[in-house]
Formats: structure tokens, sequence, C-alpha cells
């Protein structure tokens, strides 16, 4: 969903205010708008409600894990289509393949590169 500025909608969900904000700096940086959640019951919440064209999640976060908030938007009509990337310091390979299995479409690693970032987000709505 484009924002009434006609940009494209990220969505960034980190309980860590730091790693948040960093990302929110970098995709508004990049041009998009930026929605911010501390939480994923938060995160859930607003893209029900404003529909981003993309969401950016953390794993690990309080009230709702990443790996239930991607699945709870996908479980959803009005969320399913969402592009979510899982941004997490969980790098084992169970940990990737839960979040693919959840409905993860990408997967990055911490610490990441915000340039790497940047581009996947692109890539992905690219796509689209």
């Amino acid at each position: 969903m484009a924002t009434t500025d006609d940009r494209q909608t990220v969505l960034v969900a980190d309980d860590d205010d730091d790693i948040r904000l960093l990302v929110a700096y970098r995709m508004e940086k990049a041009g998009y708008a930026v929605l911010q959640a501390r939480d994923g019951q938060e995160a859930v919440s607003l893209a029900l409600e404003h529909r981003p064209d993309l969401a950016i999640l953390d794993v690990m976060m309080p009230r709702l894990d990443g790996y239930e908030a991607t699945r709870q938007l996908r479980a959803r009509e009005e969320t399913k289509r969402i592009p979510v990337i899982l941004l997490t310091a969980r790098a084992q390979e169970d940990d990737v393949q839960r979040g693919f299995e959840a409905g993860a479409d990408d997967y990055i690693r911490k610490p990441f590169s915000p340039q790497e970032l940047r581009a996947r987000v692109q890539a992905i709505l690219g796509r689209r």
C-alpha cells in the first residue's frame, strides 16, 4: 500500500531501539516511508491497519516473536501477501529453516550490512 506521498512503506519491528532506529533511518534514506513497532503484536496490528509494502521483523521480540508474527500475517487475507524479511541474531540453520517455514521471504543475520538490507528490500519490492 502506498502512502499518501506515493512512497512504498516498510514496517520495521525490533524491540532493540538502536537497531529499529538504524533500520528505519536506512529505509527512510533509501526513499521508503517507515512504520515502527517494538514487538510482534504491534507489528501485526500496524500491518493490518496500514498494509505496508514490506515488513522487516526481528525474531526475538516480546509478546509475539518474529516467527509467530509472520505466521499471523500469512494467515490473514489482508496481510498474507506482504513480503517479510526476518532480521535476527539467530543464525543456526534450524532458525533459518524455521523462518522460511513460518512464511518469511528472506532471512538476514545480525550483524548485518545496511547496504545488503537495502538491496534485498529493493529486490523483493522490485519483483512485486
